[in-house]
């Protein structure tokens, strides 16, 4: 099988999952958006604080594919199995932060300036998703573990069959059934603590059952921490874990500082991140496969086929954003109507939506990118430039010009335009400004030789 074939297959299956996952919170925006604009307001804070804290953790786990993957390449079966093992620790620890984080939202709350009135649902909502976070975690590591493996279609399975779980649980627990009082909101989070739990407890029954697993000698005791082993895992998954923190929470930070412009202004936004974050799968998908071949090929030992792996990833990128911005622009009117039925908040995400496009465009390539500079231990860099730019010029940028006078400001009253629009703007041209520079790193560490690898 050709080295494109490998890859757009393995993608193309991770994608899949992906986007069952993705369907778990456009569902429950749709679910929130036919109960209220109050819920989907709700929806849109709470989902934007619990996805700024998990996908730092993820991002910790998900930063151990190029050591399995570089493992995996190198036949070293058995220490793939210690590595495993190890790394529950990390799973153990990240577990403990995240839900500290959750179960005490209000420092979130109070330093953004979000109506009072949304504080005690977004709260129970969070809390509730501080549970879920163990089993999401630990099948997150399965996950990981599966795609360096070159077996993502396990996951994919377990992620599309949870869905037809996620989907009907969510309305009956938000709605109720019968004489049975619906939950509201918080129903949703209900369902994704089940759901989770599932996947969690099928992935371990797999692990346990499956003979493709046997070679890898997962089921043993755990050893004592490994001190050197840890430090190895922290220093590439802390930077990692911090880089798409600085990423995500650019982008969800902006549902905060929208909020104060009031439930229409909420809840059109999470219409328009609900589908960035549709879009973001494909690169994310194509990140993936591409960082596992690249591992792959570099333990063992063939730095060029990783090479051609790592351009053939970044290459796909681009073609699949172009063509998914096209979609987008075209279809923004139906996509805006079927979120919600309030006039005012279609109309007003229609014009997101085309913002959304454009911003894609740049999020494909960098995402990607950030994926295989992992596999040559570059890790620091990426998170130095996402906080200069996301943070900086992305997220304070759009702040400053939404909400400070300006000669910028000025311009976009006078021109009639939404002050929301500065956060898409700056963000968008932050984003290529970061493409850019993570080509460069991928293209100057693809080509530095020897190899440092990840698993030394």
């Amino acid at each position: 099988m050709s080295e494109l074939r490998t890859i757009a297959c393995h993608a193309g299956t991770v994608l899949v999952g992906q986007l069952a996952v993705m369907a778990f919170g456009v569902a429950d925006t749709v679910i929130a958006g036919r109960y209220s604009p109050h819920a989907l307001a709700v929806l849109s804070l709470a989902s934007s604080i619990y996805i700024s804290i998990y996908v730092a953790l993820n991002g910790m786990m998900q930063a151990l594919l190029p050591v399995w993957s570089e493992l995996h390449g190198g036949n070293r079966h058995a220490e793939i199995g210690r590595s495993v093992r190890q790394a529950l620790y990390i799973c153990a620890g990240a577990a403990a932060l995240g839900i500290t984080g959750l179960w005490f939202p209000d420092p979130w709350l109070s330093w953004t300036q979000v109506p009072p009135e949304l504080w005690p649902d977004v709260r129970a909502y969070l809390r509730v998703l501080a549970v879920a976070l163990v089993p999401s975690l630990l099948f997150r590591m399965y996950g990981t573990l599966n795609q360096s493996l070159g077996y993502p279609r396990l996951v994919t399975w377990l992620q599309a069959g949870a869905l037809l779980v996620k989907i009907p649980l969510s309305v009956l627990l938000t709605f109720g059934a019968g004489d049975v009082p619906g939950m509201g909101v918080v129903g949703c989070a209900w369902a994704t603590l089940a759901v989770n739990s599932l996947m969690m407890l099928t992935g371990l029954w797999l692990l346990r059952t499956q003979a493709i697993y046997r070679p890898y000698r997962l089921w043993r005791l755990p050893e004592k921490p490994q001190w050197s082993v840890l430090r190895h895992f922290l220093r590439l998954g802390v930077p990692a874990g911090l880089s798409i923190m600085v990423e995500v929470t650019s982008f969800t930070l902006m549902a905060l500082f929208i909020a104060r412009m009031g439930a229409v202004a909420s809840a059109s936004h999470q219409i328009a991140a609900s589908m960035a974050a549709v879009l973001y799968m494909v690169p994310l998908a194509l990140g993936i496969a591409s960082s596992a071949r690249t591992g792959y090929w570099l333990g063992a030992g063939q730095p060029q086929r990783a090479r051609q792996a790592a351009v053939l990833g970044i290459s796909l990128a681009i073609g699949a954003a172009a063509l998914c911005a096209a979609a987008l622009l075209l279809g923004r009117e139906a996509i805006a109507h079927a979120f919600t039925n309030d006039p005012m908040v279609a109309k007003t995400a229609m014009l997101w939506l085309a913002w959304v496009a454009i911003y894609h465009l740049a999020d494909a390539v960098q995402a990607v990118c950030a994926f295989l500079l992992r596999c040559y231990r570059i890790t620091i860099a990426p998170l130095l430039i996402y906080t200069a730019f996301l943070w900086g010029f992305g997220l304070y940028g759009g702040y400053l010009w939404a909400y400070e006078d300006s000669v910028l400001s000025g311009w976009l009253q006078w021109t009639g335009r939404p002050a929301v629009d500065t956060f898409w703007i700056s963000s968008s041209l932050a984003l290529a400004a970061v493409s850019v520079l993570f080509a460069v790193l991928m293209w100057r560490a693809s080509r530095s030789l020897p190899h440092r690898s990840a698993v030394d």
